[in-house]
């Protein structure tokens, strides 16, 4: 049985650009005052997002994955990019499609399906993040809503949060 290396941030970066990537980066450190550093993060959490959505298209369809909303601005700003973005979308994502944006706010996404949906459905990409990128670290608490509830509000390590087990999805009737 073969593993697969994990995706890395500068595996990302490639899929992005250079070019885009810094001027992603760049925008968002002097429109929002954070460190550079910070920035890149979000950056890498937004593009791990849409790699997520992109590759595990059947699985996650139509789910509420909770980013925070700097993540959600940096989506925005890439979309934005027309031309880079459905490059980036539909050729060196592996799931070759357009990635169509929709807002929503996590408390209003809880009062459309109900709580426990909202979070059945918030439980299934953690262990397909984890199979892709590696376990959670510290720096992934500020972008990941539900990592961040889970650790804090919940008292799980991110080891354990790492080690969930997929949710099997119910058979359709």
């Amino acid at each position: 049985m073969t593993t697969q290396s994990p995706m890395t941030a500068d595996d990302l970066k490639a899929l992005l650009g250079e070019s885009l990537h810094t001027e992603v980066t760049r925008y968002f450190t002097a429109t929002t005052g954070a460190a550079p550093d910070f920035v890149e993060r979000q950056v890498t959490e937004c593009l791990r997002y849409l790699y997520l959505v992109s590759r595990y298209r059947e699985q996650l369809s139509g789910l509420f994955l909770p980013v925070e909303q700097a993540i959600d601005e940096i989506w925005h700003y890439l979309i934005l990019q027309t031309r880079e973005y459905r490059a980036l979308c539909e050729e060196r994502l592996p799931g070759k499609f357009f990635i169509h944006h929709r807002s929503i706010a996590y408390e209003d996404y809880q009062q459309e399906p109900g709580r426990e949906q909202a979070i059945e459905e918030a439980l299934r990409w953690i262990p397909l993040y984890c199979r892709e990128f590696g376990p959670f670290d510290e720096g992934v608490l500020p972008h990941w809503t539900i990592v961040r509830f889970l650790h804090e509000q919940m008292n799980m390590s991110l080891e354990d949060i790492s080690a969930l087990e997929p949710l099997e999805t119910p058979a359709a009737p």
